[in-house]
């Protein structure tokens, strides 16, 4: 089906409207909020994210008790998303905002890209849902939308090419509520089969994660948690490693999520 940009946001108010989602971090667009939602919808399912989402505020309400636990204790509610690099992205975040901020989340996006594991996307992401602002950012939904609607025909679509729509089809009095009838609509297109991320230039795949490295990192960091601190002897054998066991660890050291000081391994 093709809209043209006049078209479109009328004909996408109408599919918001039908295919609206119910969320914590929409009936609260708190920055901190959509901080958290923004980092743990990266490489997860909206249905993994909702009860660890809810799990995770209850247990930090607020970028201060957050900023104030420790990375372990930040890890242990974060086990199950996976990409453990971006738990100690939120904590670290939750810092600077405490204490380079104020305790006041940025309302630009200057501010808001000094915070660690915030690219241009959360930032926009942060500037449209939490301040109401018509930002620009793509994520996989508005690819699928805007790839089926404008690019039926086209084999490799830019990030460009879909600015280009996007800019011209923004709600720049409703921007919030915009980008959840995108958001609801890709997810609904890709439930009904098409799938068009393929065709985009800056798509990437999510890796297996059964067999993999990541596989071995995320286990590294549960035993961890559990232990409080392992031999480099103890961690093997209970991980039963294999030959990613060194990569991985060397991962979590690079990504300063664990350390290794005198054969004795902990969460940094």
């Amino acid at each position: 089906m093709v809209v043209d940009v006049h078209q479109f946001p009328e004909f996408l108010w109408q599919k918001g409207r039908e295919l609206y989602r119910d969320m914590p971090w929409r009936r609260d667009t708190r920055p901190y909020y959509i901080l958290v939602s923004e980092l743990m919808l990266q490489q997860t399912q909206v249905a993994r994210v909702v009860p660890k989402f809810e799990q995770f505020i209850a247990r930090f309400p607020d970028e201060e008790t957050l900023a104030n636990a420790s990375l372990a204790d930040v890890l242990v509610s974060w086990q199950g998303l996976g990409y453990n690099r971006r738990a100690r992205f939120l904590w670290q975040a939750a810092q600077m905002v405490v204490q380079d901020y104020n305790g006041q989340f940025p309302h630009d996006m200057q501010g808001l890209l000094r915070l660690p594991g915030v690219g241009n996307n959360t930032a926009g992401a942060i500037m449209a849902y939490a301040h109401n602002q018509p930002s620009i950012f793509i994520e996989t939904n508005i690819r699928t939308v805007y790839i089926h609607h404008f690019f039926a025909d086209i084999d490799t679509v830019t990030d460009a090419e879909i600015t280009e729509k996007l800019i011209a089809t923004l709600d720049h009095e409703h921007p919030r509520e915009f980008y959840w009838a995108l958001m609801d609509y890709g997810a609904h297109l890709k439930s009904q089969g098409i799938k068009t991320n393929n065709r985009s230039k800056h798509y990437k795949r999510q890796s297996k994660l059964e067999g993999s490295v990541r596989q071995v990192r995320g286990r590294i960091v549960t035993l961890l948690t559990e232990h409080g601190s392992l031999t480099d002897e103890e961690l093997r054998h209970l991980l039963v490693a294999d030959e990613r066991y060194r990569p991985a660890l060397a991962g979590l050291v690079k990504d300063e999520i664990i350390s290794v000081v005198n054969d004795c391994i902990a969460i940094e």
